[in-house]
């Protein structure tokens, strides 16, 4: 399992540990889905979703939304600003794209330069062209070379093209191998699914810290609660959830409840029970 050492020596090393309080599991927001979704519930007044969250680890968003997110990344204690490099037709959920085509939209100097602690990128292969799997390998280790210039950590986004997800045995088999891929590509750490009852093969396969994103918004929170919960105790270092916070009927609470459960302070049902989840 991934550790943080106790004194960082490298750029990417100090940066990367701010994400993780003590040394504890880290919770990161993600708010970067108008670049693909548009004004998403929970997201339609950016200033006030920003505004719940500053007890998050960290918040993944645009760089142009900073602008839009009054003082939350001001100050000691604030979260870690965590922007986004490429753009991705495959996060394009309701134009229903499936095919994967990637661009680089931000250099990770203009990221550094606009605030950012750690930037993010996605990849994804097995599109059912090779040329087309090496360009999106082009594009992201572009960006993990301009990363390790800079000493800015790079978090892989690992992402399935087509319909993989309705077909589990391949698709755990496919996050499991692109984890290791893209670590070896020049990530630093990863935000992916969690795959199920194999997902420690995952986090055993990669030697960098892995987040478990939450995915669609669920319909209890407290089985929100239970996939990080999951995940977490199957070694990932912490979660990366979007819209199961900014779409909570209390998005404070549920974030509060959430970093209980990811770090240690209690389980699933005593969270929801604590917060008045649902």
């Amino acid at each position: 399992m991934f550790a943080i050492k106790e004194a960082p020596v490298t750029g990417k090393e100090i940066r990367l540990s701010k994400l993780f309080p003590e040394g504890k599991n880290a919770v990161v927001v993600a708010m970067d889905h108008g670049q693909t979704f548009g004004p998403m519930d929970g997201l339609v007044n950016y200033q006030q979703a920003a505004e719940r969250l500053q007890e998050a680890d960290g918040v993944l968003l645009a760089v142009q939304m900073i602008a839009h997110t009054g003082c939350l990344f001001h100050g000691k204690g604030s979260p870690a600003l965590i922007a986004r490099l490429n753009w991705n037709t495959i996060h394009c959920e309701p134009w229903h794209y499936k095919q994967a085509f990637t661009v680089k939209s931000l250099s990770a100097a203009a990221a550094m330069a606009a605030g950012a602690e750690a930037v993010l990128a996605s990849l994804v292969l097995q599109t059912g062209d090779e040329r087309h799997d090496a360009e999106n390998v082009r594009v992201f280790t572009g960006l993990a070379e301009e990363t390790r210039q800079l000493g800015l950590p790079l978090i892989g986004e690992v992402f399935p093209a087509g319909d993989l997800r309705d077909h589990p045995e391949e698709f755990h088999d496919y996050i499991k191998k692109t984890c290791r891929i893209i670590t070896e590509l020049g990530a630093d750490a990863i935000k992916t699914f969690y795959t199920g009852e194999r997902f420690e093969e995952v986090t055993a396969g990669a030697p960098v810290p892995i987040f478990a994103l939450g995915a669609e918004k669920m319909d209890r929170q407290v089985d929100a609660l239970r996939l990080a919960d999951r995940a977490v105790k199957a070694g990932a270092r912490g979660v990366v959830f979007g819209r199961n916070v900014l779409q909570a009927s209390d998005p404070g609470a549920f974030l509060r409840g959430l970093k209980d459960v990811v770090q240690g302070r209690a389980v699933p049902e005593e969270a929801a029970a604590l917060y008045s989840l649902e």
